[in-house]
């Protein structure tokens, strides 16, 4: 989402990290450069002044200008405005005990994406131990409890829902069964409108005073820009956020929203839906996404998607294989949805140091890994455990089973060949690993 905005900021970076002397004028073309990439990407505009005045104020002091590194000491102070811009850390969830029930309220206009989201959240916090209950309390779209219904049983999780009940009775009756069964969450999915309405606004605090909710979420939705922002504020004057979730953070929009909410309202930014996958929920973390956008990567959460897609045993299982010449078509196939978990390739480059708003997609090639896909799975088992019996006739039997060539399979072959033979160099060579693993923390 904020691609335009890594890509700017990251030219100015590159300019300025490396001077050994940096004048006033150069710190004014760069926060002016600045200024004009956050208006661009439809940050408020008194937010916008305020950081272009304190950004001057500070770096024409003695902090910057009269450092030992003044470019980098520079960077470093956008990067601490930028941070504290979108809420200065994270904010997580204000969680009861396991022996009393939280209760999340999540509201939003109509098409921002709250009924997903609650599944999303439900599923997050399951998966740290949470035993959690999802409400349909919207009576409004009619096909909003069953599509809470269907996402309740894809993340595992129960649904309490009511035909033709008060959504403030809905939520009721379902705190009262979520403490006799011992659920530890409730969340509740309101009605949305397709224009905030002081209907909307009653019915939600008939909800908010029926349970005494612990959060109220606004589920915001990223490709509305400015729009998001003024919602936010209508839906806190009424009911006291405590909280936004910024869905559709991975769309194509200029990205605002996400820069603008604290300063506007004062009400943090707590997670962000990062793709169409109900796993696809993350902690909002102000400092990595400041790091982000100066192309400086975020080599923290890209961590913490990989332990997500693997665990340590099987990392050392495959770090086993791999060294002992053992690793095999069958293993490269898991790795395919590994990096689909993460993300994808693109997502995982935007991650790397250094590489913010420089990811050629032409030169990835998504449609090669695809390729490859096709062609593993067009083996049999016996095929993908030992490739070198692949000989001619099965080249040609799986080329017509994948719709692909015999030069694309005799290709992939001969090039798992030879990052067979490098990865085996890596797996063994103690050195270089602990040089890979330095150079990632140096990069935090």
């Amino acid at each position: 989402m904020l691609d335009k905005l890594t890509e700017t900021f990251s030219g100015i970076a590159r300019r300025i990290s490396g001077k050994a002397k940096i004048s006033e004028k150069n710190i004014r073309d760069a926060v002016e450069e600045i200024k004009v990439a956050l208006l661009e990407a439809d940050v408020n505009l008194r937010v916008v002044r305020r950081l272009v005045n304190s950004t001057i104020e500070e770096a024409l002091g003695e902090r910057v200008i009269r450092s030992i590194n003044p470019g980098e000491q520079f960077i470093e102070l956008v990067h601490d405005k930028i941070a504290t811009l979108l809420g200065d850390g994270s904010a997580s969830l204000s969680l009861k005990g396991p022996d009393t029930v939280t209760v999340i309220l999540l509201v939003g206009p109509q098409g921002s994406g709250k009924t997903t989201t609650a599944a999303k959240l439900a599923l997050r916090l399951k998966s740290r131990g949470r035993r959690v209950m999802l409400v349909a309390a919207d009576q409004t779209r009619p096909a909003a409890a069953e599509q809470l219904a269907r996402l309740a049983a894809s993340v595992g999780v129960e649904v309490f829902r009511e035909n033709g009940s008060k959504p403030e009775r809905i939520a009721k009756n379902a705190l009262k069964i979520a403490k006799k069964r011992q659920f530890d969450v409730l969340v509740i999915d309101t009605a949305g409108r397709m224009q905030v309405s002081d209907e909307l606004m009653k019915e939600i605090r008939r909800i908010k005073e029926a349970v005494d909710s612990d959060e109220i979420l606004l589920v915001a939705d990223a490709m509305t820009g400015q729009s998001a922002v003024e919602i936010a504020r209508s839906f806190d004057e009424a009911l006291n956020l405590s909280g936004i979730i910024l869905s559709k953070f991975d769309s194509d929009t200029r990205g605002g929203a996400a820069l603008s909410f604290k300063s506007v309202i004062g009400k943090p930014v707590k997670f962000i839906g990062v793709g169409e996958k109900l796993e696809d929920l993350e902690l909002f973390h102000s400092d990595r996404i400041a790091s982000r956008i100066l192309g400086m990567g975020d080599v923290v959460s890209l961590v913490e998607r990989a332990r997500k897609a693997i665990d340590t045993e099987t990392a050392e299982r495959l770090r086993e294989k791999i060294a002992k010449s053992t690793f095999t078509l069958e293993d490269y196939l898991e790795q395919f949805s590994r990096m689909r978990k993460m993300g994808g390739v693109k997502s995982m480059l935007e991650m790397m140091p250094g590489m913010g708003g420089r990811v050629d997609e032409s030169g990835l090639d998504e449609a090669r890994w695809k390729r490859e896909e096709a062609i593993i799975l067009s083996m049999t088992l016996e095929e993908r455990r030992n490739h070198h019996i692949i000989g001619p006739p099965r080249r040609k039997r799986i080329a017509n089973g994948s719709g692909t060539s015999v030069s694309d399979i005799s290709r992939l072959l001969k090039n798992f060949d030879k990052s067979g033979k490098l990865m085996k160099k890596v797996a063994k060579n103690k050195t270089l690993q602990r040089q890979l693993m330095g150079g990632a923390g140096k990069s935090q």
